[in-house]
């Protein structure tokens, strides 16, 4: 599948879980990927050899997305490293749930720095490049939690709210320059930051979802490559052909 050959794709938080399902979907894609991680530098460079081994190009930024500075700076290199940057998926996010009344200062603060200002932070970065190309595709990854809201988990269901208005209103500043600005917003994923969940809460959750299970990131890989025109003719075809 070389729909994305030669495409530049930047994916957050790409080291594990979702992040790493889509970044080798886009690999697999012939896009050129750029994996970056916070602290999980190891699982990052084992993505990128991934995607080596499918014959593809992966290289490994390490960098703190809620750090204004260190993005810009990061996607400076990435710009310089790869010639340009055609597709963004902003994946990365944390989560500290506790009820509010517990709540930290901190345990607000690094969730909606991470979540919501990082997804500025890339964002702004990826768009001063996309608009001078003229072109681009902007996939931010949100939740479930954001529309309906979840206990336990006012912090994140915050930010992730906040990145569905952010890209409703970044889409139409944009899409003049043939830049698309898209949101994802999953339920419950199969995914390390669900395993971790008692199994009361896991329980709890099933009980809400029809199917009776999480979903997983091969869905999740699918519904985001929606999104990007070259590659939906043939996963639409895979799908119900």
């Amino acid at each position: 599948m070389t729909e994305l050959q030669g495409k530049v794709a930047v994916v957050t938080g790409g080291s594990r879980g979702i992040g790493r399902a889509i970044a080798l979907a886009l690999g697999g894609a012939g896009a050129r990927v750029a994996v970056t991680c916070t602290q999980q530098h190891q699982a990052a460079e084992e993505v990128a050899a991934a995607l080596k081994d499918m014959g593809g190009e992966g290289r490994v930024y390490q960098f703190d997305i809620a750090d204004f500075e260190a993005t810009s700076q990061a996607f400076d290199r990435i710009g310089s490293d790869f010639g340009g940057l055609d597709v963004l998926v902003s994946n990365a996010g944390v989560t500290r749930d506790q009820l509010l009344v517990r709540m930290k200062l901190a345990e607000w603060d690094i969730v909606l720095q991470t979540n919501l200002s990082g997804t500025f932070n890339c964002n702004r970065a990826a768009a001063r490049t996309m608009l001078r190309q003229r072109s681009g595709r902007i996939i931010n990854i949100t939740s479930v939690a954001g529309l309906t809201g979840n206990p336990g988990q006012t912090n994140y269901a915050a930010s992730k709210a906040g990145i569905v208005g952010f890209t409703k209103a970044l889409a139409k500043e944009l899409a003049p320059r043939n830049v698309t600005v898209n949101a994802v917003a999953p339920g419950f994923i199969d995914t390390d930051m669900t395993q971790v969940l008692p199994d009361a809460q896991r329980q709890a959750v099933l009980q809400q979802i029809p199917a009776a299970r999480f979903g997983t990131r091969k869905t999740l890989r699918r519904v985001c490559s929606f999104f990007l025109p070259r590659v939906r003719s043939i996963l639409l075809g895979r799908l119900f052909g």
